[in-house]
């Protein structure tokens, strides 16, 4: 019996640990550095000294091959223009589909305003929609952009990024009205650029070039993200935000890279590779580039600065350097994904488009074998009843289900062991000296009643798995996004907004976040409570205090941890305890719950004299 509850004890601790340490020290840290950040990219932009000239390279890679120099970064002459007013700057092509609204800059030709109609910033679906990628002059530009880049020792007039398009005919880019825009460099040589768009988040683009000019260059097609600010990051170990892509020129593989990483080596050049992508992942978003099936392209990440100051990354994918003689015509197309994480839409794209391991653009960890069959459960349960937080309440019961054999055998071993506890204890005391014979002579006891002491483990070590893969999916998947339970919960994904220092919202105060305590927590922790008071307090001192403590310290973590993970432990403690209870009661071991409570009351009172 001691071995097993120093077991226990063991994993009770580790828990605490971790939890203690990721809401009193490392999350109060995070908050501390990103707010830091905050106030240096301000003064960053408050101090901004005189930028290059739009177009300018600064630090800009090379093409492979031909050598010809990259588009480096867009200079600005404000970086704090509000959004309306930066669109409205520049002539636009309108985008339009079921899923995203923007526009396409035709002064460089890049897409550079997207925003994504089915989110929005808050719960109120009548707040602002998420701002995807955004145009330059606004404080952080976030934009795609595609061209070509000649041969320096054979120089021909390519588009730049202040080159005004024009579109040929009229309209908006739909998924059913492809736009064309085009460029005429006035030596014969001829650019137009289509793009087309599904009715999700894929954009196809289509570079064309036509030489009427009479004489031979070479070409060297690229595309290319850029995001000019470093993005304010969750600073969870739990999933990557940062650049990211599936490269390799043998075997293809996922490689993530943060900010602060390319920040440092400030070029990443890889090898030529056929197929892949690369982009960008935030927590809900992502952006990629996807190469056409078959051609071989050289993926670049990058790190320069704009203005002098605003850091800026981009990731391209530059393709083969063509030589293009008099009348002949070449394109290059890439696919551009930009939107949210969705699982579903992602796999698509994968299976029906053959963007390679593009499922990885969603982080399911290592333990990727549990978050997904997790995710698929929840989101089939989702499906059927039409409520995320009754999804995990149906999952919990299943999961009991599954393990419900080894569980009962778990708890009808605890039982047996409370029955042998008179005869433990007077080993223990004929032993009191030899700790050795005592230890022999209590397994020997074990063998005897067929009483396996470490059985007593598994419903802890059950539940560890179960609730970290809930955790991760709770945390990583847009799907649980501002999905809402019953009462008060209106986003599974975030922590109970109610507490108990202002009596849930009567008294008009607005605690610290140290003390938003709220009523599934409480939930959760009596829960935990009651389930530790079925049993016999623990002999020893210390682990007496321990799980007298325990209950109220896991109420403070996880009160901060997503209310949908925190109706999971609560409702699992609640099924755990007439579980156990029933199981108690079938092999004729005292149930302790009322004497215990009674002790405790009992303890109240006599503090309270």
């Amino acid at each position: 019996m001691s071995g097993n509850r120093n077991f226990i004890v063991a994993i009770a601790l580790s828990l605490a640990v971790l939890f203690v340490w990721q809401y009193f020290i490392a999350g109060p840290q995070l908050e501390l550095q990103r707010k830091k950040a905050e106030t240096e990219q301000a003064q960053k932009a408050n101090d901004q000294p005189s930028p290059t000239t739009p177009g300018t390279t600064v630090q800009a890679p090379t093409a492979p091959t031909s050598g010809a120099t990259l588009p480096g970064v867009v200079g600005t002459a404000n970086l704090s223009t509000d959004r309306a007013t930066a669109l409205k700057a520049e002539p636009r092509v309108a985008i339009n589909t079921d899923s995203l609204g923007g526009s396409i800059d035709l002064v460089g030709g890049r897409i550079d305003d997207l925003s994504l109609k089915h989110y929005h910033e808050t719960i109120d679906p009548k707040s602002p929609n998420i701002d995807l990628f955004g145009p330059v002059g606004t404080a952080e530009p976030y934009f795609a952009e595609f061209g070509w880049v000649a041969d320096p020792a054979n120089p021909i007039k390519t588009p730049t990024r202040d080159t005004r398009w024009t579109q040929e005919g009229s309209g908006e880019l739909t998924p059913q009205t492809p736009v064309t825009l085009s460029y005429d460099n006035g030596e014969g040589w001829v650019f137009k650029r289509t793009l087309a768009v599904d009715d999700k988040y894929v954009f196809t683009v289509t570079d064309t070039v036509e030489n009427a000019s009479g004489k031979t260059a070479t070409l060297t097609p690229y595309a290319a993200i850029e995001r000019y600010g470093t993005p304010k990051l969750g600073g969870n170990w739990l999933l990557h935000e940062g650049l990211v892509g599936i490269l390799g020129s043998d075997e293809l593989k996922e490689e993530k890279i943060t900010y602060k990483d390319i920040k440092a080596k400030l070029m990443d050049e890889r090898p030529k590779q056929t197929g892949g992508w690369v982009g960008f992942v935030d927590k809900y978003w992502a952006t990629a580039l996807v190469p056409e099936a078959g051609h071989d392209v050289r993926p670049i990440f990058s790190y320069q600065q704009a203005g002098g100051s605003l850091d800026t990354y981009q990731t391209y994918l530059v393709g083969d350097a063509t030589s293009l003689a008099a009348g002949a015509t070449t394109k290059a197309t890439t696919r551009l994904f930009a939107g949210a994480k969705e699982v579903e839409t992602i796999n698509g794209y994968r299976d029906n488009l053959g963007f390679q391991k593009f499922d990885l653009l969603i982080d399911w960890g290592w333990f990727w074998f549990l978050t997904k069959p997790m995710f698929w459960l929840l989101g089939f349960l989702n499906k059927v009843i039409g409520n995320f937080g009754i999804a995990i309440l149906v999952t919990t019961v299943i999961l009991k289900l599954l393990f419900f054999p080894l569980a009962n055998k778990s708890y009808e071993s605890m039982s047996k062991m409370k029955k042998l506890q008179p005869e433990m204890k007077e080993l223990q005391e004929r032993f009191a000296d030899d700790k050795a014979t005592q230890q022999k002579e209590i397994m020997a006891l074990y063998k005897r009643h067929k009483v396996n002491p470490v059985s007593g483990c598994l419903p802890v070590m059950l539940q560890i798995p179960v609730f970290f893969s809930l955790y991760k999916v709770l945390y990583i998947t847009i799907e649980m996004r501002h999905a809402p339970f019953y009462g008060w919960i209106h986003d599974l994904a975030a922590p109970d907004p109610t507490s108990l220092f202002n009596l849930f919202g009567l008294i008009p105060f607005s605690p610290p976040q140290a003390l938003m305590i709220g009523v599934w927590p409480l939930i959760m922790g009596a829960t935990m409570w009651v389930q530790m008071k079925l049993n016999p307090a623990p002999p020893d001192p210390t682990q007496k205090m321990l799980f007298t403590w325990m209950p109220l310290i896991f109420m403070f973590t996880l009160s901060n941890f997503p209310a949908g993970l925190v109706i999971y432990w609560a409702w699992n403690n609640t099924l755990s305890i007439l579980q156990q209870a029933l199981i108690m009661k079938k092999n004729d071991v005292k149930i302790e719950l009322w004497d215990n409570l009674r002790e405790t009351f009992a303890f109240v009172g006599k503090l309270r004299k």
